[in-house]
């Protein structure tokens, strides 16, 4: 994977808290500690914090300095790909990008851009406060990507995805379930587990594995996504980065999360999918490069 000097990294698209001082406060979200649930948090798919997020109400971080991100990331800088919030910045801007294009397209649906942001150690949002050992999460309520970059570190350390493009796998799932969002998928799934509580992690499953998929479509265009001049952001991209974006989905299954943390394999705590599920439906995805392939609803899973 190479990504284009000559690109312009819009950090607009970033929401740059890192130094915002967000705590843990009294209640907050209890969170999903990455051994436990499943890698990938995803949406949070637990009703009790979407309730939770209601009566909290929206984020309370402030904006931390968005001048330096821009400074950090600007072409002035010739480091600024060898940088991590850079990096990201510009794969959130391809992602984006994508779907700006691809959602009323594929879906009939007008795409609505939303931040990343960036914190370190916890992160207060319209879904809860949240600690660093959730993992990177998706807030429906805020509608808002959440991730702490030193994520990728325990990533690659402890479950072995080390791969460059795990990281905008990573981005690319979080954002499919923006995706769901604006299409109303996750609120009907909401709806689903609220009428059915024992098929809640059934349905959590389903709707992880099509944010894989949704990645995937993704991952498949990407190298046909530019900034906003009309500048390719990727200049290669080869089977070689699917393979780690492939690792990386592979590392974070429910499965394989259990097996590394010293557990018994128990899928009746599943909520992301095994890892062959994970692969099986990014690489639908990336195989057909059409969103209308990734219902995973109504296929078996």
């Amino acid at each position: 994977m190479e990504l284009n000097k000559d690109a312009d990294i819009d950090t607009s698209q970033v929401t740059d808290a890192r130094g915002s001082g967000g705590s843990l406060g009294g209640g907050g979200l209890g969170g999903i500690p990455i051994p436990v649930g499943g890698g990938i948090v995803g949406t949070l798919i637990v009703i009790g914090l979407v309730i939770l997020g209601s009566v909290l109400g929206p984020r309370l971080y402030d904006d931390g300095d968005q001048g330096n991100l821009a400074q950090q990331c600007s072409t002035a800088n010739p480091d600024r790909l060898n940088e991590a919030e850079c990096r990201n910045t510009l794969y959130v801007n391809s992602i984006q990008n994508y779907w700006q294009r691809s959602l009323p397209e594929t879906f009939g649906k007008p795409y609505q851009a939303t931040d990343t942001v960036f914190f370190s150690q916890a992160v207060s949002t319209g879904c809860g406060t949240a600690d660093s050992g959730v993992g990177p999460f998706y807030c429906p309520l805020d509608r808002h990507v959440y991730i702490d970059l030193s994520f990728y570190d325990e990533l690659a350390r402890r479950f072995g995805a080390k791969g460059a493009f795990a990281q905008p796998y990573v981005l690319a799932h979080e954002y499919g379930h923006h995706i769901q969002n604006l299409l109303g998928i996750s609120a009907d799934v909401r709806r689903q587990q609220e009428r059915d509580p024992d098929g809640a992690n059934q349905l959590s499953i389903r709707l992880e594995l099509q944010a894989d998929c949704l990645a995937g479509v993704w991952a498949k265009h990407a190298s046909s996504t530019t900034d906003a001049k009309g500048v390719p952001i990727f200049t290669r991209l080869t089977q070689a980065d699917i393979d780690e974006a492939l690792n990386a989905a592979a590392a974070i299954g429910d499965d394989q999360i259990q097996k590394k943390s010293g557990m018994q394999v128990d899928e009746r705590k599943f909520t992301h999918g095994t890892a062959q599920q994970r692969q099986a439906w990014f690489s639908n995805g990336y195989n057909s490069g059409d969103g209308r392939q990734c219902d995973t609803f109504s296929r078996a899973v």
